[in-house]
């Protein structure tokens, strides 16, 4: 039987994180976005513990995947061409999404299950996903009046605003808590596609019973003044939570590990825009400056 790999280089954007869940600091990793150190954000600090990979920027080097003697190289969530598959696999064998999967679609839970089978660890791979669905589950247990209501992820940034749609992981993570796009938003969604711009002449699409808006702070002032925001009941009814800096970063790698750091962070704001009082201060949005 062969050896589970041991030397793992993480190629892509975000594969790093069910590896180090599962206990594997891989030797090199890829960075997305952020300045974090080894492009690990702080749900994942703690298993990397000391460990100090090569961080890989721009466009891959297959000279320095080389040198780094790897036995397994995960290029799912990579979007690496047939040409560079070819070349790496010469180098070691390669991971990759499945034919039925875009090629940054992979759901967290399938990764997470396919790198615990790569590293002899999939007993470990199935908890840390059970872990996950039991705490999605459990706060839908909690908050039952959530199930059927309308959510939206959306985003505004370069003057563009629009939804988070499909198989989208800020899309998905509102459908876990119980909620279900609006059909408005139900209507864009493809199977590969994980966002629709809107006309900004129109952002009723956006108008769910709950509105998550996936930003950063920096951007914020421009939302607060976007104008036909302020057409949204979302807007008027207090019904906004504002998602930014390092929320916006976990529920965009949509991970094992930022999953459950996404809920903790989020769901009280979430209870307190839906708990029908306008009036109930929504902690997120008033510091964005969207609080009515």
């Amino acid at each position: 039987m062969p050896r589970p790999a041991q030397r793992v280089v993480s190629l892509g954007y975000t594969s790093h994180d069910p590896l180090l869940a599962l206990g594997v600091r891989p030797v090199a990793v890829r960075h997305w976005f952020g300045a974090f150190p080894y492009g690990v954000w702080p749900w994942a600090q703690r298993q990397l513990g000391d460990a100090t990979p090569d961080v890989l920027t721009g466009e891959v080097s297959m000279e320095r995947v080389a040198s780094l003697n790897p036995d397994l190289i995960v290029a799912i969530g990579a979007g690496i061409s047939k040409a560079e598959y070819t070349v790496l696999s010469r180098i070691a064998p390669v991971l990759v999404h499945e034919a039925t999967d875009s090629a940054y679609g992979t759901p967290w839970d399938r990764m997470t299950l396919t790198l615990g089978r790569a590293t002899g660890r999939l007993a470990q791979a199935q908890e840390l996903v059970a872990g996950v669905r039991a705490a999605f589950a459990d706060a839908r247990r909690r908050h039952p009046a959530w199930a059927g209501k309308t959510g939206v992820a959306a985003y505004h940034w370069s003057g563009e605003t629009g939804a988070f749609i499909g198989a989208d992981t800020r899309a998905r993570f509102l459908v876990e808590l119980g909620f279900r796009p609006t059909d408005a938003v139900a209507a864009l969604s493809g199977v590969n596609d994980f966002y629709a711009p809107l006309s900004p002449e129109d952002l009723s699409p956006l108008d769910g019973d709950l509105l998550l808006w996936v930003s950063s702070f920096q951007t914020s002032p421009d939302l607060v003044a976007l104008p036909m925001r302020q057409t949204l009941e979302a807007c008027r009814e207090g019904r906004e939570v504002f998602a930014g800096g390092v929320l916006a970063a976990a529920l965009s790698f949509g991970s094992v590990l930022s999953l459950p750091f996404a809920l903790n962070g989020l769901e009280d704001d979430i209870a307190a825009a839906i708990d029908g009082d306008p009036a109930t201060p929504v902690a997120s949005a008033r510091e964005a400056g969207l609080a009515p």
